[in-house]
């Protein structure tokens, strides 16, 4: 009985109704039967699953820092790290009175890279006699060269003559030399013009001459061209590495100069040789 009246209640209600009333009813009805069915598809639609973490490889070589980068010539079999002992530094910061130098290398901004060289190489020029084309230094004595003393103090440095001067060390003997390594003047920024590093069989340098370094740009010392570049003096010195496995074979170094940018005169604190004796 009650289902029979609620049917005749909807059939009163919609004859209540205008035509238009139902239309938009319907209307009405199929919107929120379409906005169920919109609903229903969105919730049935699974989400991409969550991509899974991959394992860290701790070998993995973009993960190392630069710190962790194999150094220069390190490569070789049976090469380990020089032993180099570095005197104190006395001045920081960005030199000022090197503008108008041209051809000169930027700064490196961190320590200078170990240098590796065979097992058991060594400063041999330590003690060794030292010439040079000035005889009578301005100030302090050649032997001065090869103390040990790398300090820039006031007693630990050879002043020469001015223009083109050269410092030659006998070493003694033969030797397979793997760098050089020397010091002008470091208690202020400087660049030293012309400098030049040669090797030889004889003091005379007429044998098996070698050049391992030169930045005289313009033959001004009639050396020849030179392809490298000047450099600012700190106390790590100048490092010259010698390529090859075997370095260089001789038994004399000469370094020459031509002045600075301070002055026209030469000077010169420590000279380091790294050689083993040749066999």
């Amino acid at each position: 009985m009650s289902s029979k009246i609620s049917g005749w209640s909807l059939k009163r209600s919609f004859r209540r109704l205008g035509p238009h009333s139902i239309v938009k009813v319907c209307v009405l009805i199929l919107l929120a039967v379409s906005l169920c069915l919109t609903c229903c598809k969105k919730s049935d639609k699974e989400s991409p699953p969550a991509p899974k973490e991959q394992p860290k490889d701790v070998n993995n070589k973009s993960d190392k820092t630069e710190d962790a980068k194999e150094e220069p010539n390190a490569s070789a079999s049976g090469r380990v790290p020089l032993d180099i002992k570095l005197p104190k530094p006395r001045f920081v910061g960005t030199p000022q009175n090197i503008q108008g130098v041209g051809n000169v290398e930027k700064p490196l901004g961190r320590p200078r890279p170990s240098f590796y060289a065979p097992d058991g190489t060594e400063n041999v020029a330590f003690g060794k006699s030292v010439t040079s084309s000035d005889e009578a230094p301005i100030i302090g004595e050649l032997e001065m060269l090869t103390d040990g003393d790398k300090e820039a103090t006031d007693f630990s440095y050879v002043e020469l003559g001015p223009l083109r001067q050269h410092v030659t060390i006998d070493l003694g003997g033969d030797y397979n030399i793997y760098a050089v390594l020397f010091w002008h003047y470091h208690k202020q920024a400087r660049v030293y013009f012309d400098v030049v590093v040669q090797v030889a069989d004889d003091p005379d340098f007429i044998t098996n001459v070698q050049t391992i370094f030169n930045n005289d740009i313009d033959n001004s010392s009639g050396l020849g061209v030179g392809k490298d570049m000047h450099y600012v003096e700190t106390h790590e010195g100048k490092l010259i590495g010698v390529d090859g496995a075997e370095g260089v074979r001789a038994r004399y170094v000469r370094l020459y100069s031509n002045g600075s940018n301070a002055d026209d005169l030469n000077h010169y604190i420590e000279v380091e040789v790294y050689g083993k004796p040749a066999k």
